[in-house]
């Protein structure tokens, strides 16, 4: 017999208490360097990897919790049809459809707020890429469409971070339909005169990449997000060429011409309210030529000195 284990043990147990069981989520296993971080240092660090810099997938809230300043609001969105073509594969997409909205919380894969950043007013849209991989159907387009008539209405910039795998094929061409009405929400904010900012996340793809997320005043992404439309193998495969390393990340779009900036998350806050601030400089006001001139008042004789 192990005294050790049979009696040592029992009495340590009986002293200082039964052990309780650690919580599996206190440490969390970077995906690129594979360090462990704990949790209270990544959420410290707005989820980006303090060892690699590598940058993990937030939630929708989250992300407008990051940007917007404390105080603000969510909007109430329309409700869109919820399965106009009733769509079934191996399960019904109704099914589908409640099981993510009980999983995340929330009607569809984008929420949308208002508020301010750093004390400049702006409306700020988010996808929730937990949510059916932030496709894009009619729940989406309306949550779109909404934001920029309300970025509109309060006359303030519109930013929309994007998060999805593209269209979401269960609603067919209600989903293909989503492509102009999203491109036409953001001419809709153009001509209003307002800055529409993109904020492409990892990862940006298919339809959303391929309407409104491309249509940016400035286009911005964070560090190694995954973008592009086709996936990599799709495209050698059609282009039967070998393709460069790396060429779908936000770097090499940047390298390219095809991003204006990439931004760190812990200074995307920062950045935005910069942008803004520079794209909303009041306007200078340019006499009109034809305008009768005006001339200026004599002025007043000096009066003559006094004796001395």
């Amino acid at each position: 017999m192990n005294w050790i284990s049979e009696w040592a043990l029992p009495k340590i147990k009986t002293l200082f208490g039964a052990s309780r069981e650690v919580p599996e989520n206190l440490w969390h296993k970077c995906p690129a360097c594979e360090q462990m971080v704990f949790h209270r240092d990544l959420e410290r660090a707005l989820h980006v990897c303090p060892n690699c810099g590598h940058h993990w997938r937030v939630g929708a809230r989250q992300r407008l919790d990051y940007t917007l300043d404390p105080g603000w609001q969510r909007i109430e969105l329309p409700k869109a049809p919820p399965d106009p073509l009733r769509f079934r594969d191996q399960r019904r997409y109704a099914e589908r459809l409640r099981e993510a909205q009980m999983k995340v919380g929330q009607e569809d894969a984008v929420i949308v707020g208002h508020g301010t950043i750093e004390g400049q007013r702006a409306v700020a849209a988010a996808f929730e890429f937990a949510f059916m991989g932030g496709s894009m159907g009619a729940g989406v387009g309306e949550a779109i469409v909404s934001a920029a008539k309300l970025a509109v209405l309060q006359d303030a910039p519109l930013i929309i971070f994007t998060a999805s795998g593209g269209a979401r094929m269960q609603e067919g061409a209600v989903s293909l339909m989503q492509m102009p009405r999203t491109v036409i929400a953001a001419r809709m904010v153009k001509e209003a005169g307002l800055p529409f900012i993109t904020v492409l996340c990892d990862p940006t793809t298919g339809g959303v990449t391929a309407s409104f997320a491309m249509l940016g005043d400035v286009q911005i992404a964070e560090p190694g997000a995954l973008i592009g439309f086709a996936g990599a193998r799709v495209i050698e495969q059609t282009v039967r060429e070998k393709l460069p390393e790396g060429f779908q990340r936000a770097e090499y779009l940047l390298a390219h011409g095809i991003l204006d900036m990439v931004v760190k998350r812990a200074e995307m806050r920062a950045t935005l309210a910069r942008l803004i601030g520079l794209l909303r400089v009041p306007e200078v006001v340019v006499p009109d030529a034809d305008a009768p001139f005006e001339a200026l008042p004599a002025p007043e004789p000096a009066a003559a000195p006094g004796p001395a």
